[in-house]
């Protein structure tokens, strides 16, 4: 929980920056902009329509950031660079982006509502005449006033855009809306002058702009609903925080008799400031059911914390001395006092909110094909409609029959549904795994997961509860229990591994049991240490070598064992309980002082995960560094058959690529430095968010709540984004390939073919924010038969 994957995760170059941009229109422009910077040299670029934000990694000797923005503008739009390095403040980024985002839907409003309302006449001529009231059409002088100012006033949004576009070199869908509709105005407009009293198109023209503008209005309202998952995040920080700050009493308020040496007192006085002005070191106090504005650890009281919004585990935390709280959880009911760690961009809220928005940014492999589509689809439908109009010319038709087909197909055309069919349902899919406790680095693990049919698990930390404690010490001749503690103790001083903090604790507890005169402790710390992976550690204490690590080791670097180590209590020797514990065994100045032996429990949800994970036809094995008996007992306790015991981390590497070559899209999951190898090794990896910081840097997908139900969970979690996916890819491709023929045959008429169009991208995202429904499996698991 205290160590998040850190930002900036991706680096396709020697540097890399965000730029918000403005002016995209349709996918087209995405693609386009990526163009336009892909041609900087050492410059690559992947631009996100759905997110307006591209991530762009460049080489800072060839290209600076100057040149990346001006790259954009000469294609037409606007590009900011959005800072998100460390020192950047994640409030005051999303607050300008929330505002500015309030500001344009409250302008895209009022356009919306005037541009209606001077539709309304022109569309209501046009019913009146499907009802044969003729006295219901307005004056030709009229329709052109009120189709003029909708037209260039209001439709002044897309000349400006398609211009742009065409100056760029490309073309977006705003081509197709200003072309279609210039040429219905453009006919009437002759013919009113021309010949009047004659068939007119105005109100073709008005209402297919009033509804291009109704559908990117509905557009953006659905698209700022997905971005809700890091907006609920941002909330969750208080903007203020009480700390104490220290003011010496003045000499006169000291005590009389108070010797002249004595030290003048301080008073501690709680301020409350912005939480921005909070430094590392600063004391807070913090209330009963206030949030907490920063990470830090706690100084005095005790409390439960509500830590759901981080991890997603429901229960309450309890906190005391020297225990770490993070930025957004809420207290309980006690009082306490915290010294801040971690402020700013540095907390594990801000880490988070930077990781879901660069997942959200990223693009998902199935993408692609709508992409490469989107690239060419505007000149394509430009022909179409060329095709259209010359085919209606050839066949015999009049201008005015060859123009409204062509029109039509014009309209219809809508690249945006396309450009939005992915990474709509990435950015709720990411944003609901977070509120979930799930945080996914990208949007390829987010895809790569729904393949998954092999899941390799590590034992220690992942199917058990990573807090093993020594159960039983065996001391050979010679030595004592309180010796082997200590030695094993000072060996394991340093490390994290979850064995480690039992013997430390362990050895802790006989030193203040037995004194620390008889417990026979080290003089001094182990020194000279040295970890041999996946076998154990040897360091000298008091001056003299000592090994610590399996019994086979041991055997290895020539310390010679007892047959059969005897428990001093009952007689007992280890190797029968060799299927209940992890024995470690202990050697000082090249003699064996005895075993360790310890004890861990499986997770309370372990069982139910691995059934959960076999019944989505995912096989699950077990590969663990621990002996052959503790693996095999531990595996079927969890209901696992397949396992493999006495791994090194190259093992489980090795394992996890031959199982890929065999034709497996493997997944791993893992929490220590020792499954760092297998987890980059894997299709996709899965971190214990309470693991090492190099698993969770590593990993793709990191579970905050330190359950492996939560595998199970993201797996369902990918399997239902990439359900909307297709399904969003479905609906925009039928509707294009639908609509264009029947458009080019002259069987939609333009104002349908508007309302079409504007109704396709509302449909995608409106489909992919039904994901927002998604709710992982209630934890604890409900009993079955209850």
């Amino acid at each position: 929980m205290d160590t998040l994957p850190a930002p900036g995760a991706r680096r396709p170059s020697p540097a890399s920056l965000d730029l918000a941009i403005e002016g995209m229109t349709c996918v087209a422009c995405a693609a386009r902009i990526e163009k336009v910077l892909g041609r900087l040299p050492e410059v690559t670029a992947s631009v996100n329509f759905a997110t307006e934000r591209a991530h762009v990694g460049f080489d800072p000797a060839r290209t600076d950031e100057a040149a990346l923005t001006d790259a954009v503008a000469r294609a037409g739009y606007t590009a900011r660079v959005v800072d998100t390095g460390p020192g950047a403040a994640e409030g005051p980024e999303s607050v300008a982006a929330a505002a500015a985002a309030d500001a344009s839907h409250r302008a895209a409003t009022r356009a919306l509502l005037l541009s209606a309302l001077l539709t309304a006449p022109l569309l209501a001529q046009m019913a009146g005449m499907f009802a044969g009231r003729h006295d219901w059409m307005l004056p030709d002088a009229v329709q052109l006033v009120l189709a003029t100012v909708v037209q260039f006033a209001f439709g002044r949004p897309f000349y400006r855009s398609a211009w742009n576009a065409l100056r760029g070199g490309g073309a977006n869908m705003d081509v197709l809306v200003a072309l279609g509709t210039s040429i219905a105005w453009g006919y009437s407009a002759v013919v009113t002058f021309v010949e009047p009293g004659g068939h007119l198109y105005f109100e073709s023209s008005a209402t297919i702009i009033t509804l291009v503008l109704f559908g990117k209005w509905l557009e953006a309202r659905a698209r700022s609903r997905t971005g809700a998952a890091i907006s609920a995040l941002v909330a969750l920080q208080p903007p203020t925080a009480r700390i104490e700050r220290r003011a010496a009493v003045g000499a006169a308020a000291a005590p009389a008799a108070a010797p002249a040496a004595a030290t003048v007192p301080d008073r501690v006085e709680v301020v409350e400031v912005d939480v921005a002005q909070v430094r590392p070191g600063d004391i807070l106090q913090i209330r009963p059911g206030e949030a907490f504005p920063v990470d830090g650890e706690v100084v005095d009281g005790r409390s439960n914390v509500d830590e759901s919004m981080l991890t997603g585990e429901s229960l309450p935390v309890a906190k005391a001395g020297a225990d770490p709280v993070f930025a957004g959880t809420v207290n309980g009911t006690g009082a306490l006092r915290v010294r801040a760690t971690g402020v700013g961009s540095t907390t594990a809220l801000a880490r988070i909110v930077r990781l879901v928005s660069e997942a959200q940014g990223s693009k998902a492999p199935i993408q692609r094909l709508a992409d490469r589509i989107a690239g060419v689809f505007v000149p394509v439908v430009l022909v179409l409609a060329a095709l259209t109009f010359g085919g209606w010319m050839l066949s015999g038709a009049s201008l005015v029959d060859a123009l409204v087909p062509a029109i039509a197909v014009l309209v219809i055309a809508c690249p945006c549904a396309l450009g939005l069919a992915t990474p709509t349902a990435v950015i709720v899919g990411i944003g609901e795994g977070s509120r979930a406790g799930i945080l996914i680095r990208n949007a390829s693990a987010l895809e790569a997961a729904h393949r998954l049919d092999l899941l390799v698990v590590d034992k220690t930390g992942t199917l058990t509860t990573g807090r093993p404690r020594v159960v039983e010490v065996v001391a050979f001749d010679g030595a004592t229990e309180a010796r082997v503690l200590a030695v094993a103790a000072a060996l394991e001083a340093d490390s994290e591994h979850p064995l480690a903090h039992a013997i430390r604790d362990a050895g802790a507890a006989g030193a203040s049991a037995a004194g620390t005169a008889d417990a026979g402790l080290p003089a001094a710390r182990a020194e000279d240490f040295e970890a041999v992976v996946g076998r154990g550690v040897r360091a000298t204490v008091d001056g003299r070598p000592a090994l610590l690590g399996a019994a086979e080791w041991l055997q290895a670097e020539g310390i010679p064992m007892p047959a059969r180590p005897v428990h001093a209590a009952d007689g007992r020797s280890a190797s029968q309980d060799g299927d209940r514990l992890t024995w470690i065994a202990v050697a000082h100045d090249g003699r064996a002082l005895g075993l360790v032996g310890l004890a861990d429990a499986l997770r309370t949800d372990t069982v139910d995960a691995v059934a959960r994970l076999q019944a989505a036809a995912i096989e699950v094995r077990v590969m663990s560094g621990d002996h052959q008996a503790v693996t095999a007992r531990v595996a079927a306790e969890a209901g696992i058959h397949s396992y493999r015991a006495r791994c090194t981390p190259a093992d489980k590497a090795a394992e996890v690529v031959r199982l890929k070559a065999a034709g497996h899209s493997v997944g791993m999951v893992g929490d220590g430095i020792n499954d760092a190898p297998a987890l980059a090794a894997a299709d996709v990896s899965f971190a214990i968010g309470s693991g090492s910081g190099i698993a969770l840097h590593t990993a793709d997908i990191t579970l905050m709540g330190s359950r492996l139900s939560q595998v199970v969970d993201a797996i369902d979690l990918s399997r239902a984004t990439m359900a909307k996916i297709r399904q969003n890819l479905f609906l925009a491709f039928g509707y294009n390939a639908l609509g264009i023929p029947l458009a080019a045959a002259g069987m939609l008429d333009p104002v349908i073919a508007g309302a079409a169009m504007a109704a396709s991208s509302v449909c995608v995202v409106g489909n992919a924010l039904l994901l927002r429904r998604w709710r992982p499996a209630p934890f604890p698991p409900t009993p079955k038969g209850t």
